[in-house]
Parts: structure tokens; sequence; C-alpha cells
């Protein structure tokens, strides 16, 4: 019983991309925390709604894409093609948890925070999904879905979703989307070319692609220098140590404008993309949540 149990939670966590989901939690997190200025227990339902309606949406983009997954080398394991569950099961499994999630959330919420949860959900797969089977640079409109999450949050602790301190800090998010998916395309493209998605490596070679995706990094590290100029952002550390982490980022991805790419260069820029995002999160937290002035 104990060993069944297992295989199928397993399942469900690659089903509902938990790495993924985990940090879009995240995201809902930092929103609530930047309006309300508090970790309290009104944090915990909203981003165990998101949680669960973000893993539920994944669970459905799983069903969406089982053609293309059981094609490409990095996906062909995945529960669907791999035969570990049914496609059936798993659309049934993504609705019913999407819709638990949704009612956690409008619970512990409002109608403002659900409304835009389903945006984020008919946005990444009843437009995304499709739409990056005909477009190649489907993603950049695609990356709304990664900044709706932060602004769940901070309307969820009562805040307005049209107020320019959270809009900026979507903008950061949406940014990060596109160099995100970008690279991980440099990384994989033979298999989204053998599933037949329209990739922008089909338009462009592969030094072009790194080389656009260096601006994109480039626009992000800048897009977190707007963080302090909304005054969420308190201390006067905060603006210095945010200005050296886009040094960093800037930094250390020159190596993707190299004229001789290696795989290596490509993960080690994933990698630091998505640290740095984490690091201005973390720091951007602990400015609301800490309260020494140095």
């Amino acid at each position: 019983m104990l060993e069944y149990v297992r295989k199928y939670w397993t399942i469900f966590l690659e089903l509902g991309k938990v790495r993924i989901t985990f940090f879009v939690s995240l995201t809902t997190a930092l929103g609530y925390i930047l309006f309300s200025g508090r970790i309290d227990l009104g944090i915990i339902l909203p981003t165990l709604g998101i949680f669960l309606i973000a893993a539920g949406s994944s669970c459905i983009n799983h069903f969406q894409e089982q053609k293309f997954d059981a094609v490409m080398e990095r996906t062909k394991n995945r529960p669907i093609p791999s035969g570990r569950i049914d496609s059936l099961s798993v659309m049934l499994l993504g609705v019913n948890v999407a819709l638990a999630g949704s009612v956690v959330l409008y619970y512990s919420s409002n109608l403002e925070s659900l409304f835009l949860s389903w945006l984020a959900v008919f946005w990444y797969n009843l437009f995304y999904t499709p739409l990056k089977r005909k477009f190649a640079l489907a993603v950049v409109p695609g990356a709304l879905i990664g900044s709706i999450p932060p602004i769940v949050g901070w309307t969820a602790a009562g805040g307005n979703p049209l107020d320019m301190k959270i809009l900026i800090i979507a903008l950061f998010f949406f940014i990060w989307q596109v160099p995100h998916f970008w690279l991980l395309l440099l990384l994989h493209n033979k298999d989204y070319e053998k599933a037949g998605f329209p990739t922008l490596t089909k338009l462009f070679s592969s030094l072009q692609v790194s080389r656009i995706t260096f601006v994109w990094i480039a626009a992000l590290a800048f897009s977190c220098l707007l963080i302090p100029l909304t005054n969420i952002s308190s201390k006067p550390y905060t603006p210095v140590l945010l200005f050296l982490l886009a040094l960093w980022l800037i930094f250390e991805s020159r190596g993707i404008l190299s004229a001789y790419i290696e795989k290596v260069m490509l993960r080690k820029a994933f990698l630091r993309i998505n640290i740095f995002v984490l690091l201005v999160v973390l720091l951007i937290s602990f400015d609301k949540l800490i309260f020494i002035e140095f």
C-alpha cells in the first residue's frame, strides 16, 4: 500500500511540475508580503490555492502536449508518454486540483485574486500552449503567465492590482520568462525541432539567438533597478544590492555572446538567471520584513 501511494505521489509531483509551481507559489507569497509587510496566517491559504491551481494547470498541459512529449528526448519519460498513467486520468486530476485550488483561493482572499488566477490558467492552457506550436515568438505574449502570481498575492492581501508598485514587480517576472525559455531552447533546440515546434533557431542562427537572449538578460538586470523607485523598497542598502546583483548577472552571462557556445555555458547561464531572480525575491522580501536600518 505504501509503495502504491509513493508511486502515484511521485507521478503527481511530475504532472504538477512541482519545482515550477513551488516558485509560482513563492512569487504569490512575495506579492502578499510586499503589500502587507508581514508574514502571517493569511498568507498560507492564498499561496496554497495558487499552488493547487498551478499544479492543476500543469496536469492539463501534460494532457495537451502528450504527443509532443512522446517525441522529445527531454520529455519522453513523462508520466503519460511512458505509460505510467492514462491521459484521461491526468485531465480529470488537473481539473479537480485546479477547482480545489480555486475554492481555497476564493474563501481565503477575494474574487479579484480568483479571476487573476483563472486568467493565468486561460493564458497558459488555452492561449500560450496552442500558440507556441504555430509562432516562434509565442513566449513573449506567453510570459504574461509568470507576471500574474505576484499580483494575485498582492490582491489577496488587499492591494489594488493596478498599483504601479506591483506592476513593476510583474514586469520583472514578465521579462525573466523570455530569456529563461530561450536558454532552454538553445539547450534543447533539436528536441523542439524534432517535435515540430516553430523554434527561433529556424529563423536565426544559435549565435544570433544567444545574443538576443543576452539583450533580454540585460533588460532583466536593469528592470530590477526600477523596484526601489516604487517605494516598495525602503532600506538604503537594497538599491545598492540590487545594482550589484544586476552587474553580476550581466557580467556572468557574457559568455553566451561567444562565437563558440558550449552546452555547459548555456546551463550555467540558465542556472544564474534563476539564482538572480531568487536572490531578488529574497532581498525585497527581507526589505519588507526586517526592520533594521543600517
